[in-house]
């Protein structure tokens, strides 16, 4: 995996944060995106110990943006060999409730955002070609009350990457998604604690299962995963 490069979205904490960090050892390259580059330095800083490491400032809600992003990567080191497609939000209310703000931010940044990121990286992982993992969620396959937007936008984000597994399989390029459930991240505002999120999937597993899928024979496409705590609370 040595001189290979990966973009990975929402990087400066979580899931992405634990991506970076596990991809960094395995000899990648890697550049993270957060929303204010005051959240990408803070995690580029706790990361460059483990290799070269660029903090970029990128919404995925904004498509130019992104362009911009993978251009200052390819300026920078040449090329991109996988896209880890994980910048995502939540939040949760009845549909009687729920704001037209709220199905907007969540809309827009879990569905909307993948696809403005694989759009301005498409070309360049079609030249390595390269791989794609989108982190959906398995709110992406079941569904619950107070869940409409996100529910749509995983069940949205898993039919919309197993289309582009089909597109871009024929370029040699591999797309997977990975369905998590409870993970010990900051998502929808949590604060992860050691003790009390300590059953949950912790963030390095992530990073260990996308290690895992990039290291499968080119033969073998992995294309829909879902992993889930083994001994769930309560």
């Amino acid at each position: 995996m040595s001189n290979k490069v990966a973009l990975v979205t929402g990087g400066s904490k979580g899931i992405g944060f634990g991506i970076a960090e596990a991809l960094l050892k395995n000899g990648y390259k890697v550049a993270i995106t957060s929303r204010t580059i005051d959240a990408a330095n803070n995690a580029a800083h706790n990361l460059v110990e483990f290799g070269d490491i660029l903090a970029i400032e990128a919404d995925v809600k904004d498509f130019n943006a992104q362009q911009a992003a993978v251009n200052l990567i390819i300026e920078k080191w040449g090329q991109i060999d996988v896209l880890i497609a994980n910048a995502g939000v939540g939040s949760f209310a009845p549909i009687d409730e729920l704001t037209v703000e709220s199905w907007n931010e969540i809309i827009d940044t879990n569905l909307t955002g993948v696809f403005y990121s694989i759009k301005a990286s498409v070309e360049a992982i079609k030249s390595s070609k390269g791989a794609i993992i989108t982190i959906s969620s398995l709110a992406g396959t079941n569904f619950f009350a107070g869940g409409s937007a996100y529910n749509a936008s995983k069940f949205g984000l898993t039919g919309f990457t197993q289309s582009v597994m089909l597109d871009l399989r024929k370029f040699g390029v591999r797309v997977s998604t990975i369905m998590p459930g409870s993970v010990a991240s900051h998502f929808n505002d949590h604060n992860p604690d050691s003790t009390d999120d300590a059953w949950k999937i912790q963030p390095e597993d992530m990073g260990k299962l996308v290690v895992d899928l990039l290291s499968m024979p080119s033969r073998t496409l992995p294309s829909k995963i879902e992993i889930r705590p083994t001994t769930p609370k309560g």
